[in-house]
């Protein structure tokens, strides 16, 4: 049994670079038939342009496998730390604030 257990198990590798993660504040999801498309991009106070930070490109099947387990996630943080503040304002999240923060001064 314990070596079954063994040729199931994955291996995964998190390399030092990518283990300090990419900062990302807004995030972009396309689709076609056969893929999702997530682009997480930085947008900085002050700046009047944004920049991807990271693309992914998933299976339908596996988007749907990321919902589940965010919302699973989302489930056990609220559990621990409170709740979440809804930012939905009837835009499907798509009220974005250009102008967050302070504007940089020299």
């Amino acid at each position: 049994m314990e070596e079954k257990k063994n040729k199931n198990q994955l291996n995964i590798e998190l390399n030092e670079e990518i283990g300090q993660g990419i900062y990302s504040n807004l995030a972009v999801i396309t689709h076609s038939p056969s893929e999702f498309v997530l682009d997480f991009i930085r947008v900085m106070p002050g700046l009047p342009k944004a920049q991807v930070k990271s693309r992914v490109v998933v299976t339908p099947e596996h988007a749907k496998r990321l919902m589940m387990a965010l919302m699973d996630n989302i489930k056990r943080y609220e559990a621990n730390h409170g709740a979440i503040k809804n930012i939905d304002d009837g835009n499907n999240g798509m009220n974005i604030p250009m102008n967050f923060g302070s504007t940089p001064q020299a």
